[in-house]
């Protein structure tokens, strides 16, 4: 385990060198670029202005494929592909990526409910507040759920909530109470070693989310691995493969019974 860690982490200061020392070059050719293009600009004619002070670089997106936020990009995309599965007549998210809600609504009528609520122009998108610590819910009413990236920060007081240790747990609590019997809950969290990154969020250990959704089925357990260049979803993870992240991104399907 030692070993592996030492890897990531000398993989990551390799990385973070090349990166410094790629920016030097692309600054001092920036220059050069500007001037170059400025002189094939008045060849062709000049169709817009061209003046050293507009100037607006971007130094890193000469890349040879597209970067993106692995962690952010696929959790979403596993649960759109769960949704498709599931194709509720509606569905309920609390507090889960705006995005990924605005692109799924598209196709299914969702409620979005959060703690500060979003002006929706969409249509088959509601939005409406709710507490995630007291859901306006009755009970058993929601055949379809999800809660994603967002338990994790119950109770630290990162967005203004109160702060409450176990504030992850009633969270828990509520989303399991408001399930329908036969329903789904789509539900993610970071994953690893077990831990809380004062104000930020906890890092749960595998069996700890297993444990909390006692009388529920596990349907399907995903990974995203930790590692930000390896930007792979792992189907059907193991509890082992979870366990080696230091902060993994970990995406449960459960079933009530």
């Amino acid at each position: 385990m030692t070993s592996k860690k030492n890897i990531k982490r000398k993989s990551r200061l390799g990385r973070n060198v090349r990166n410094f020392f790629s920016r030097l070059k692309n600054k001092s050719n920036f220059r050069s670029d500007f001037e170059r293009f400025s002189i094939m600009a008045e060849k062709s004619g000049h169709r817009f202005p061209i003046e050293w002070n507009d100037r607006y670089p971007c130094l890193k997106d000469d890349t040879g494929s597209t970067k993106f936020n692995g962690h952010y990009l696929l959790h979403t995309a596993w649960a759109a592909r769960k949704l498709k599965d599931i194709n509720p007549k509606q569905h309920t998210d609390i507090s889960s990526s705006l995005y990924f809600n605005a692109l799924v609504s598209a196709f299914i009528p969702i409620n979005f409910y959060d703690y500060r609520p979003a002006k929706s122009p969409l249509s088959n998108l509601t939005s409406d507040f709710s507490d995630l610590m007291q859901l306006p819910f009755d009970d058993n009413s929601q055949e379809s759920i999800s809660c994603m990236h967002v338990v994790e920060h119950v109770g630290l007081g990162r967005y203004g909530d109160k702060m409450d240790p176990d504030g992850d747990i009633t969270a828990i609590s509520e989303l399991k109470r408001v399930t329908s019997h036969g329903g789904s809950i789509l539900f993610v969290v970071p994953v690893g070693r077990p831990r809380i990154q004062f104000n930020a969020h906890r890092i749960y250990s595998y069996e700890q989310i297993i444990e909390s959704f006692d009388g529920f089925a596990l349907k399907e357990f995903s990974l995203i691995p930790d590692e930000p260049n390896d930007d792979n979803l792992i189907m059907d993870a193991t509890k082992e493969q979870s366990d080696e992240q230091n902060y993994g991104c970990g995406c449960f399907w459960f079933i009530k019974g």
